[in-house]
This record gives C-alpha cells, structure tokens and sequence, in this order.
C-alpha cells in the first residue's frame, strides 16, 4: 500500500513569486510539486517550459517535481526536463508515435516513467507497457484548462486499473489530476489511486496547511 501523496499543481500558483509559493506550498504539507506542461497544440493553453522547473531548482526547491507534459511531439521535451530538474514525467500515448521509445527515454533520463490518459482514452492502451512505468496518471477531467469539475466515471476506471495492476503483482502507483477537493479525495482514494493532484482547491485557499491536512485526513 504506497503512502497517499498531495501534488499541488503549480499551474494555479502565484507566478510574480513563484519560488516562495511553491516553498509555501510545500511547507505546508505538500509532498511533490506537479507541473502542467501545455502547448496550445496537443491541448488548448499554454503554459510553460523547462526554464521554470530550472528556475524552482535554482530557488532551492527540493521535493520531486512531476512533470505532466500535455504536448505533441514529447521526445524533445522529455530530455529537456529531465535537464532542468524533473523527477518524474509523464505524457499522453496520442503524443508520441513510438510509446514505448518514449517511455525508455525518460527513464535513460535517470526520471521515472509514467503514461497520462485522457477521460476518453481506454485502459488498454497500456497493455504492452504497463510494466514499464512507474506510475499511470488518469484525467479526471478533459485536459487545457485548471478549475474544471471531477468527472466521476474516473472512479470505475481507478479501480479497473487498480485491480490490473494488483493481479500483475506491480508496485506502480496511480496518479489522479482533475478537480480534486477535500470532498472527493476520499472517494478517488478507496478506488485505488495514491497520488493527487490538485491546483485551484490548493492555491485558491485562504490556508494552504489547513486544506492539504484537510485533505490528508481523509485517508484516515
């Protein structure tokens, strides 16, 4: 049973103090920094590029930064991450045209590996590289835009790649991003997923430490 993990996604941060926003953040419970990596091509918006993550290294920022890359093609990105600082970073299958490629190239990266699937994009895709990741990260919303609403058949999915992954006998972890509040945490918990990402419900708060302990009493 992996540790539930919060990842506060940097997308709803305070951009004229960055740095201190995410230390705040962190120093507030928080136990990995997630970034929504954009490119008004793959998805709508755009948002930005490894300088950032450089940027929040030079700062002094030392807790695992995720790198979710919404962004077509991803090979480039995925080494100038790697680069830049990134401990983990995921992209989506309709991305790349040779996954398992991609997969092996952040992991030559020294980053581990995970695969981001779309609300629409069915389980099976990770038939032939399931082993290969370290975590999968499933949309619980359409992915472009930060604020949007939990789309609630993301449960059954948590769950049917809970129980694929248990009877592979696999330690990967999944990971859940979109419209993730203190209300539905638990319920995105008990289906199987151990890591969450949450941006607004986090960076909108009046108090950081008192929402992410909020959150994280509900694995209790």
């Amino acid at each position: 049973m992996h540790t539930p993990l919060i990842a506060p996604s940097i997308l709803s941060a305070d951009f004229a103090c960055l740095g201190q926003d995410v230390q705040n953040v962190l120093d507030s419970g928080a136990d990995i920094v997630h970034f929504d990596v954009m490119d008004n091509h793959y998805v709508p918006n755009l948002s930005f590029g490894p300088m950032i993550c450089d940027a929040l290294r030079k700062y002094g920022i030392r807790a695992d930064i995720d790198v979710h890359l919404m962004v077509q093609p991803v090979d480039s990105m995925i080494q100038a991450f790697a680069k830049a600082g990134a401990s983990m970073i995921s992209f989506h299958p309709e991305a790349t045209m040779h996954l398992d490629r991609s997969i092996q190239l952040i992991k030559d990266n020294g980053c581990k590996a995970g695969l981001a699937l779309n609300p629409g994009t069915p389980l099976h895709v990770l038939d032939c590289v399931l082993e290969k990741l370290d975590y999968v990260l499933l949309m619980s919303v359409n992915p472009g835009f930060g604020g949007q609403s939990f789309i609630e058949n993301t449960l059954t999915k948590i769950t049917e790649l809970k129980r694929i992954i248990d009877a592979k006998g696999l330690n990967t972890r999944i990971e859940v991003d979109g419209g993730i509040k203190i209300d539905n945490i638990k319920s995105v918990w008990e289906a199987g997923a151990d890591m969450f990402v949450a941006g607004s419900a986090i960076f909108s708060s009046d108090n950081y430490a008192d929402t992410i302990a909020a959150m994280k009493n509900q694995f209790k």
